[in-house]
């Protein structure tokens, strides 16, 4: 808990919610579905994205704390469950943050047309983890200026794409012009098959969904959090569908489908729109820039956002023994520093040996774009982490109301199964895809790197789990034994 109460109103809520959702490097590789895409996100935002919503907002005011899942878990299905959630949703943090300061660099080459040397790429993504981890060190009342400026910048760069698309639509027509009602069906292929592979498409929509239950671990930073909470992921939730939709549709009006860069696809579909809409050249560079550097500026803000909320997931769990002691340690302000320290190291350290493999092997295919590679194992573990907090709203919400003031869903028992089942079958799908495009040989060979790095994560996991568990069985035995 920290000294002073900071005010953290309604609106910066709001505003944080869609800071820590609105991923706008996660719009180009959803574009990149194609026009079925339109179909996919009614699915997932039926299916997934309104039950989650409800369900984070229940689950962070019935049983408020700043452990969040970890919270939920535990009281679930007790220390260890708990403990895996914890685990994932951390590991994923470092990867995702090596992953965006690569993808700044690359922006950064992109937006001036330059090519840098290693030294420069090294200094400019130690810098970007530097700061954040610096952020870290903030409450989330105490930063909400950096999410408040980040969601703004987010709307306004995503809306600019979305209006775009709009007129070259109106003036131009589209670049990817519609041939039959087939093109709108998901899984459908050229042929008139199925095509399975596009199920790895969920994962991509579930991603840029996730981080509702972020928001519930800034209870203590709220005057009436369980009025506020709910509000924010609600009224959050319906902008964060409106800005992912309306960009996804203005880079699949102006830019083809095959030719989407999935990691700089934002500043090629800006270039292509702007070209289409009858732009100069050299406004075309300047605008390139401008939107490069503000978009660089969300990504910042975006790793701020969430900050807060994971560290004080591993903080609750290293207190009941399940991580390492000192990452349990807060400033001040209640701030799980520690934890946020070693996030730091590991990210860096991730970061320098990526950009030592893509320079030492640049004919090594994983290491030619360390954005994904970094990215997909992130995907992987944050993916497992949510697995459980479905089943655990299964099991919590038919104990009925814990808070009278809380936010509580008046559903019968089938809709409570619904609600939970239906997510879980999304994520499971999600992550079987994302792990197997294919059912092949040569798709398994393809994504070996991923499985393989997968399986050392889950197994690093369970040991540390088995390990922290047995002190802290033993502890619990000394305890009893000294009492008698």
């Amino acid at each position: 808990m920290p000294k002073k109460k900071y005010k953290f109103r309604l609106f910066s809520a709001v505003l944080a919610t869609v800071c820590i959702i609105l991923v706008g490097d996660a719009v180009a590789p959803t574009a990149a579905i194609g026009n079925s895409m339109y179909v996919w996100w009614a699915i997932m935002l039926i299916g997934f994205f309104v039950p989650y919503a409800l369900i984070s907002a229940e689950l962070g005011t019935q049983y408020p704390s700043e452990g969040g899942m970890y919270t939920w878990i535990k009281k679930a299905f007790g220390k260890k469950w708990a403990s895996r959630v914890a685990w994932f949703y951390w590991v994923n943090y470092p990867l995702w943050i090596a992953s965006l300061a690569d993808l700044i660099t690359t922006l950064i080459m992109q937006m001036f047309g330059i090519e840098m040397e290693i030294w420069m790429v090294l200094a400019i993504q130690v810098a970007y983890i530097a700061l954040v981890t610096i952020l870290g060190m903030l409450r989330i009342s105490q930063s909400d200026w950096v999410s408040n400026i980040g969601a703004i910048i987010k709307i306004l760069i995503l809306s600019a794409i979305g209006f775009l698309g709009f007129y070259v639509l109106f003036t131009k027509g589209t670049a990817n012009p519609v041939e039959s009602w087939h093109d709108f069906v998901p899984l459908a292929s050229a042929d008139g098959g199925i095509d399975w592979t596009g199920l790895s498409f969920v994962s991509l929509i579930i991603f840029n969904m996730l981080g509702f239950e972020v928001v519930g671990t800034f209870y203590d930073d709220m005057d009436q959090p369980k009025k506020q909470i709910p509000k924010a992921i609600i009224l959050g939730g319906i902008l964060i569908a409106i800005f992912y939709i309306l960009p996804s549709f203005g880079m699949g009006v102006g830019t083809s489908f095959e030719e989407i860069q999935t990691n700089t696809g934002l500043l090629d579909s800006y270039n292509v729109l702007m070209l289409n809409a009858g732009f100069t050249e050299a406004a075309i560079q300047a605008v390139t820039i401008v939107v490069g550097g503000l978009f660089i500026l969300t990504l910042v803000s975006n790793v701020s956002s969430w900050n807060f909320g994971v560290y004080s997931v591993i903080a609750c769990a290293a207190e009941d023994g399940m991580f390492p002691k000192s990452w349990k340690k807060r400033n001040k302000d209640g701030v799980p520093y520690m934890v946020g320290i070693w996030t730091g190291i590991i990210a860096g350290i991730l970061a320098v040996a990526g950009i030592i493999l893509a320079y030492c092997f640049p004919e090594w295919e994983d290491g030619a774009n360390m954005f994904w590679a970094f990215f997909d194992l992130s995907l992987v573990c944050l993916l497992l982490s949510y697995i459980p907090m479905f089943a655990a709203f299964i099991k919590l919400h038919k104990n009925g109301p814990q808070v009278k003031s809380g936010y509580w869903l008046k559903i019968g028992p089938v809709m409570r199964w619904l609600m939970g089942i239906v997510p879980l079958f999304l994520l499971g799908i999600s992550l079987l895809f994302t792990w197997i495009p294919e059912f092949s040989l040569e798709a398994i060979a393809d994504n070996a790197t991923l499985l393989v790095s997968s399986a050392v994560c889950i197994i690093i996991g369970e040991v540390m789990i088995l390990n922290m568990s047995r002190k802290d069985r033993q502890k619990r035995i000394s305890r009893k034994a000294s009492r008698r």
